[in-house]
């Protein structure tokens, strides 16, 4: 048997809604969150509003007329953005911008690319190294872990971004590479 609620109890309980209750929808994020071991929430729902917005965009230069050259246009500058930025992999058609999720962002952050590239064994190393200073990403040291990664300077054999790993006293740091510069 369960008692009697107080009256306070009853007014907190009208406000609760509990067939869409919050928690329930997040899991998705918390799956995120953990996999890309992203710290701050802020991050992926700023991720997933520009995910959206991307998404809301395309749907607006899709609904536009075929024939019109503004839509052309509009469309080669998305594709040209996006494939510069690493969202999608190739400049084919719009419809590879659907696929544009918040966890195609968290694909680009810095850590993420590090392990891809085998700079760290793990996720958890490659945010220790990059906010204690030792990753530069061309002439600039990142201490960021939440630092995005363009496609051109996560490519291996960009010569502008070229890093070279040597073991040192204290640890792993990075060195420009003298053979590219």
């Amino acid at each position: 048997m369960v008692r009697k609620l107080k009256y306070h109890e009853q007014k907190l309980l009208k406000k609760v809604d509990f067939i869409n209750w919050e928690v329930d929808n997040n899991l998705h994020e918390v799956k995120v969150l953990r996999k890309y071991r992203i710290e701050k929430r802020e991050d992926y729902t700023k991720y997933n509003k520009l995910s959206r917005n991307i998404r809301d965009l395309t749907q607006k230069i899709k609904d536009l007329d075929e024939k019109d050259g503004f839509r052309a246009q509009s469309s080669h500058r998305m594709l040209e953005k996006l494939y510069s930025i690493g969202l999608i992999p190739t400049k084919q058609n719009l419809s590879l911008t659907e696929k544009v999720t918040a966890s195609s962002f968290c694909r680009r952050r810095l850590p993420s690319i590090m392990l891809n590239l085998r700079m760290a064994q793990n996720l958890k190393t490659a945010i220790t190294f990059i906010e204690q200073g030792h990753v530069r990403v061309g002439p600039d040291v990142v201490t960021d872990p939440a630092f995005l990664v363009t496609s051109v300077s996560a490519h291996p054999m960009s010569t502008d971004f070229l890093e070279t790993w040597k073991i040192s006293s204290r640890g792993w740091t990075p060195q420009r590479s003298s053979s590219m510069s």
